[in-house]
């Protein structure tokens, strides 16, 4: 059992670990370089904070398993919202800003429906890839347009995030650290990121081969949560320090990056078709929740702690559902 479990939960921690350096280490490059908090926070969401949805997604891909693939992309969009959104109502009631809600929450769900609407009758070729990044290139540079005269956005880096629960939970980059030094702590993150990929892929396949448990599942859970972990400790941090504003934009941010980026990168490298169960039931689920949270949000521009509770028995109902 060890050959399933040691890299299973080694991965985890290698993906989480190696996150946190890569978002460290990028951040100080950017400073140095003098990039602005903004552009940071939007760029870092997509190919710092989200590594971990990234590699997996393409090794699992790679390797032949795109159920955990694709699971890894929905199977997180689900918990986030469910899981992730639901914790953090649950301690305080997230608020919503009226801003993310036209804009983003909106451009979630769209992104949602399309993957939906075209999971089941095309494959992810590399020309769907291309589109999935072209339009999250342009929905990044009309949010920077948008939101050049605030710090505020749907995308937080888990960085910035800590920094806006409380400046002392995150030990401030010396300014004096060189270019070089900042650059090698970046690329020793993505390396622990790539490794800790591959060991979780390797472990997952193998539970699932072990206890003949469709390999969908495992993605759609274990491995969907697994990768989400930045997400969930942030948000529900956010929660617990009263920043309910902080846990939308990441759920939000997220979702959208890990559809139009995650989706389009793993098109790229690894073109497959979305596994038949994901497609015809998982995508329209996520679909329908992401319905639920707008809705949820545009009532008073809060999540109440009730309707927390609610995301969190939906997700419970969700594990019955699709587990063997």
């Amino acid at each position: 059992m060890t050959d399933i479990w040691l890299p299973l939960l080694g991965g985890l921690v290698l993906l989480i670990l190696g996150g946190d350096l890569l978002v460290r280490g990028a951040v100080r490059v950017a400073e140095r370089l003098g990039i602005s908090p903004l552009v940071i926070g939007l760029t870092l969401v997509g190919f710092g904070t989200s590594m971990p949805e990234l590699v997996t997604s393409v090794q699992a891909a790679l390797s032949g398993a795109p159920g955990i693939a694709y699971g890894n992309i929905v199977g997180s969009n689900i918990a986030n919202i469910l899981l992730i959104a639901g914790a953090s109502a649950l301690l305080y009631p997230i608020v919503v800003t009226a801003p993310a809600l036209r804009r983003d929450a909106m451009v979630m769900l769209a992104v949602a429906v399309l993957f939906a609407a075209i999971a089941p009758f095309v494959p992810m070729g590399r020309g769907i890839g291309a589109g999935f990044l072209v339009v999250l290139t342009a929905y990044v540079i009309v949010t920077l347009q948008q939101d050049r005269a605030r710090n505020g956005g749907a995308l937080h880096d888990k960085e910035t995030a800590l920094e806006a629960l409380d400046p002392g939970l995150v030990p401030q980059p010396a300014r004096e650290a060189s270019l070089l030094v900042s650059l090698l702590i970046a690329v020793a993150g993505l390396a622990l990121v790539i490794g800790g990929g591959a060991a979780l892929v390797r472990g997952a396949v193998a539970l699932a081969t072990s206890f003949a448990i469709p390999e969908t599942v495992i993605g759609l859970t274990i491995v969907a949560v697994g990768t989400s972990m930045p997400e969930l400790v942030t948000s529900v941090m956010a929660a617990l320090r009263r920043q309910g504003d902080v846990a939308f934009g990441n759920i939000v941010g997220s979702n959208i990056v890990n559809i139009l980026g995650i989706g389009g990168v793993t098109a790229l490298i690894a073109p497959t078709s979305v596994p038949g169960p994901i497609a015809s039931f998982d995508a329209p689920v996520m679909v329908v929740v992401t319905l639920l949270i707008v809705l949820l949000a545009a009532t008073g521009l809060r999540i109440a702690r009730w309707e927390g509770a609610v995301l969190l028995a939906g997700y419970g109902s969700y594990l019955v559902v699709i587990w063997p």
